[in-house]
């Protein structure tokens, strides 16, 4: 693997006030602490981890397409459009490189019947979920490990 492999790490909506928004279910950490945490971590496994995060599911597609195009590595917190976005779905369907989805909490867990159901996970390599902010670094370590493209 050479030391500059590119990962992206895409966030969706409302995780921009991680730290802020219900702290007991998704911890005190910022984003901005997760994007620097999300560096370090891959800079250990020799990835070059890009962190972005978007309300808009537009941006978030564009992305999808453009890691597509550039067989680029996903982890993917989807957030809300997870549980709804046929349109995520298919950005999802058409990428090469692996694609990890996360969760900070445990969505099949939630009360919510909405969350059980997931439109990223037909594509994922591996979903990790209820692992907290450290599921990141567990997605990192697994695009670290597999093949690149």
């Amino acid at each position: 693997m050479s030391a500059d492999r590119r990962v992206l790490v895409l966030n969706g909506p409302n995780l921009g006030r991680l730290g802020r928004r219900q702290p007991e279910i998704y911890g005190a950490t910022t984003h901005e602490e997760l994007a620097a945490l999300c560096r370090e971590w891959g800079s250990a496994h020799g990835l070059e981890v890009e962190v972005r995060q978007t309300n808009h599911e537009g941006v978030l597609l564009d992305w999808l397409n453009t890691a597509a195009d550039e067989e680029t590595p996903v982890v993917l917190n989807a957030a809300a459009w997870t549980h709804y976005s046929l349109a995520l779905y298919d950005a999802c369907a058409q990428l090469v490189a692996p694609l990890v989805e996360v969760h900070i909490s445990e969505p099949k867990q939630r009360p919510e019947q909405f969350r059980h159901t997931s439109y990223v996970e037909p594509y994922a390599a591996t979903t990790i979920s209820g692992q907290g902010i450290d599921g990141y670094r567990q997605a990192l370590e697994f695009i670290a490990g597999a093949p690149a493209h």
